[in-house]
């Protein structure tokens, strides 16, 4: 009879295990938690490549993402796309991107992102690809990007929500 709550405890214990993510590749720096990193595989001869990742603010007051580095690249910015009169521009965030007190940035594929420019070395899926960011408050910290499939919406390879609102074209004739 004793067994019987050993196999309660361990299905309770794996329960909660399920339940909670395991987040290991969290990095934290100063009141800033980085999640989520990670980027696309690219084809060979690709010089650019976007780097996505989650952060969040823990703290009191703004901190704000002023440059990023990567050895792989030549160049490497904080960008933006947004729409102007119906026509979607990226350009460099010059003044840096602003993680408010209590708040969550996504970088996100046809968002704010990394761009990594001049590659050295084209990205392949499953690499780990070494970046650098620096903020304004909290200095800098080493993440790594997790190389996913070349067509990823989200980390993981998974499609995420974004793929599943795309149309299946893959039945179609050209």
């Amino acid at each position: 009879m004793q067994k019987l709550p050993t196999i309660f405890a361990l299905a309770a214990f794996s329960a909660v295990m399920i339940a909670a993510p395991v987040r290991a590749d969290d990095v934290k720096v100063g009141d800033l938690v980085i999640s989520q990193a990670w980027s696309r595989a690219t084809p060979g001869g690709a010089k650019v490549a976007g780097g996505f990742l989650t952060i969040e603010n823990k703290g009191t007051v703004p901190d704000r993402l002023v440059a990023v580095s990567a050895e792989i690249a030549g160049k490497a910015e904080v960008h933006e796309m947004a729409m102007d009169n119906g026509v979607m521009k990226m350009r460099p965030l010059d003044k840096g991107l602003v993680i408010g007190p209590g708040k969550t940035v996504k970088l996100a594929p046809g968002g704010n992102h990394l761009m990594l420019q001049d590659l050295k070395a084209p990205f392949k899926e499953g690499e780990k690809v070494p970046v650098t960011l620096e903020f304004e408050k909290a200095g800098k910290v080493s993440i790594s990007l997790d190389v996913q499939g070349v067509g990823a919406q989200a980390p993981g390879g998974g499609g995420g929500m974004m793929m599943k609102k795309m149309p299946d074209h893959s039945g179609m004739k050209m």
